[in-house]
């Protein structure tokens, strides 16, 4: 049976080696055990292409640490370039999942208003090349100006299990923001109920009648010239939930005038999804995505004799 969590063969594709590790070694040691027919420039070559995947991630470092229980998957082709669309790059994907990373300016999905150019659009082109049945359905969406990982099912029932197991199954779920001013204490736990009116503005209280529990843990990672980068991890997932939070502590994201900015030092929302982290919804494998962090945030950083 194939594993839903490796790439598709195509035609003229080599197979894939999957191996388990069984004792701690380094990865260029139990590679050459594993593999007596490679020999160590071949397996160079292996990581060089960024053909071995550990438990589903791609790893190049030769000494890299192996834990036993850990899979290693040899790919037995050179993995593809990541593709790239207009708006968005695919960071990943198989017959269960299609992640990717999308650029600030992009919807995620249809609306009222605009119906053509949206992440979920693109895709669904994409997978209709392959087959003209293909579907996909979206996991969770990123509000149109932030940018980062987000991800999509290739099945109804894949979106189910993602949906109904997100808080047991999402390990990990970081954001970098750019604020205005800087936080203190430079690092905290904001807590509060979240609604949103009828004019889609969403209101945090502090009474938990009046709206889902919503809990953010912030980080300051630099400061300078009247605002501060910090990292976000999220412990629930609710509509703008970030963005209102920055604003309940007084420090909005740069750029967003809905919720409080006076400021848009970088012509976007200073908000980015830079890491998800998840066990995969079928083989159960911890898979983990990352997007760097816009160039332009870190510019906003640097003092002009930088």
């Amino acid at each position: 049976m194939e594993n839903p969590n490796q790439p598709r063969k195509q035609r003229g594709q080599r197979t894939d080696a999957t191996l388990t590790v069984s004792e701690p070694a380094e990865l260029m040691a139990f590679l050459i055990a594993q593999l007596p027919h490679k020999n160590r420039n071949n397996i160079k070559s292996l990581l060089g292409n960024k053909q071995v995947l550990i438990d589903g991630k791609v790893y190049t470092q030769f000494n890299h640490p192996l834990t036993p229980g850990q899979v290693v998957t040899v790919a037995g082709n050179r993995a593809p370039e990541t593709s790239q669309y207009r708006g968005l790059t695919i960071l990943y994907e198989d017959q269960s999942l299609i992640v990717i990373n999308k650029q600030a300016g992009l919807l995620s999905m249809a609306t009222n208003k605009e119906r053509d150019r949206t992440a979920y659009g693109i895709l669904s082109d994409y997978v209709k090349k392959e087959n003209p049945k293909n579907k996909i359905f979206i996991i969770h969406r990123l509000d149109r100006e932030t940018s980062g990982v987000m991800m999509f099912a290739r099945s109804e029932n894949v979106q189910r299990l993602m949906q109904e197991s997100w808080n047991a199954t999402t390990k990990e779920r970081t954001y970098v923001a750019l604020v205005e001013g800087v936080p203190e204490p430079e690092q905290g736990r904001i807590t509060s109920y979240l609604r949103e009116s009828k004019a889609l503005i969403v209101y945090s209280s502090q009474n938990p009648d009046t709206g889902q529990l919503s809990i953010t843990n912030y980080k300051v990672l630099k400061a300078n010239n009247g605002y501060s980068l910090l990292e976000l991890e999220l412990e629930t997932g609710r509509k703008n939930q970030i963005r209102v939070h920055m604003q309940d502590i007084k420090h909005p994201i740069a750029g967003d005038a809905k919720y409080g900015a006076t400021s848009d030092p970088i012509g976007r929302l200073g908000l980015h999804a830079e890491t998800l982290a998840f066990e995969h919804p079928i083989t159960g494998a911890p898979m983990r995505f990352s997007a760097p962090v816009p160039k332009l945030f870190q510019a906003v950083m640097k003092t002009v004799s930088e």
